[in-house]
């Protein structure tokens, strides 16, 4: 009977984890597209440009010019209803750190739960996630780190850390995850010799004659420098970003403002005629699903497998049992017990076996989706959880019980159909 609820448990466990992260990462890549028609970057793999930079699951494709992201950036394009310009390549503690602009809050209906929204150059507004996993409070400083893995040594020696001046709502998508600053803090922390505004430039020459001046005197200005460059960051690209077409951003995210054979047409008209590369959301996570699905479906064929053989062990447990405890199904009879009542008891027991199996396959199912989903978050920053219950799985008892009631019919027929004068005999 152990042995029963074993394998019974094995198979409702595997079909209940294939339920509960198939339905969790439906749930998340749903809400992650956010309705973005097109995604714009560098030459690559369509896929990997969907991952990194709508899913934040992989590493760029490499970066593009301003000046060739211009069209599509530009206000007034007759096709494109939103363009969000994305600048990755650097994280805190493993959390994603992106310049962008308040419109990408937009696009996934992200609202501030406490503080702001970004406004200065080094200030960020932080996903609920972080906020949770990090402790991170408004007004908390910190530095960025080179690449998508924080590694001491890659950290930023910026003469400006980032501060925190806003915190998320949780959304479940892909934000709840992510550091948002403005673009040109991305450029800030990788290149201290920014370009200078116009007013700066005007006054170069009057810096040189000063500096002139005090040639060959024994200063140490370097921290006058540092003091000075940091009081005048909120003055380093304060124009738009394409008033810097020498700069580079990672991608573009595009909604597109109607849909026609001219929107349909522009992803091929990227691809063949610019250096840059456009791919769609919907299609490319559509090939990957169907990559996946290979997978889950023979997982899924294989836990159904498990069950059926289950159901058969407890068949043959039940009718094995039946053979050495016919002397007490006789001795029940003789104590006024009907045959219905023997049908019933070895029906119940063959339910009962179902039943708990359910539940162990259930607890275990859920226990290992929560030791997954620390895996998951330290991997890939997606949360998942095993606190949950799913509709499916309500399906997934009844079937138990339709397995577990097949299995006992002819081990309960053959206690129905007991005589009683014969057993006694051969017993005695």
């Amino acid at each position: 009977m152990v042995l029963s609820v074993i394998l019974f448990a094995l198979g409702v466990g595997l079909i209940s984890l294939l339920l509960l992260l198939n339905n969790q990462l439906d749930e998340k890549f749903e809400k992650n597209l956010a309705g973005i028609d097109l995604v714009i970057g560098a030459k690559g793999s369509p896929l990997q440009l969907i991952l990194c930079n709508m899913y934040h699951i992989d590493a760029p494709t490499g970066n593009i010019d301003i000046a060739d992201a211009t069209p599509f950036l530009r206000p007034g394009h007759p096709l494109i209803d939103q363009a969000v310009p994305l600048s990755l390549g650097d994280n805190y503690r493993s959390f994603r750190i992106v310049g962008t602009s308040h419109a990408f809050m937009d696009m996934y209906e992200a609202k501030v739960n406490e503080g702001q929204l970004f406004e200065e150059h080094f200030e960020v507004t932080i996903g609920a996630g972080v906020a949770d996993v990090l402790n991170l409070q408004i007004g908390d400083t910190f530095f960025s780190a080179h690449g998508f893995e924080h590694e001491d040594n890659l950290e930023h020696e910026s003469h400006k850390p980032f501060q925190v001046v806003g915190i998320l709502a949780p959304t479940g998508s892909v934000v709840d995850q992510l550091i948002l600053c403005t673009t040109p803090t991305i450029w800030l922390v990788h290149d201290h010799e920014a370009p200078a505004t116009m007013e700066e430039e005007d006054n170069d020459g009057a810096h040189d004659h000063e500096d002139h001046d005090h040639e060959g005197e024994d200063h140490d200005h370097s921290d006058h420098d540092h003091d000075h460059e940091g009081a005048h960051d909120h003055e380093l690209f304060d124009q738009p970003l394409l008033s810097y077409p020498e700069k580079q951003i990672t991608s573009i995210l595009i909604k597109f403002s109607a849909r026609n054979f001219r929107t349909l047409n522009m992803q091929r008209n990227i691809n063949e005629n610019t250096s840059l590369q456009a791919a769609t959301p919907a299609i490319e996570i559509n090939r990957l699903f169907n990559l996946m699905g290979v997978g889950l479906d023979t997982l899924r064929v294989l836990a159904f497998v498990i069950v059926l053989v289950s159901g058969l062990s407890i068949f043959i447990s039940l009718l094995s049992s039946l053979k050495d405890r016919k002397y007490e199904l006789a001795l029940m009879r003789v104590m006024g017990a009907s045959r219905l009542k023997l049908f019933h008891l070895i029906l119940t027991e063959g339910l009962l076996i179902a039943v708990f199996g359910y539940v162990v396959g259930i607890v275990l199912s859920h226990v290992s989706i929560e030791l997954l989903s620390g895996y998951m978050q330290d991997a890939y920053r997606y949360s998942i959880t095993g606190k949950v219950f799913l509709p499916q799985e309500l399906w997934l008892f009844g079937g138990c019980l339709l397995v577990g009631l097949i299995s006992a019919l002819i081990p309960a027929f053959q206690a129905f159909r007991t005589d009683i004068s014969e057993t006694l005999t051969r017993a005695s």
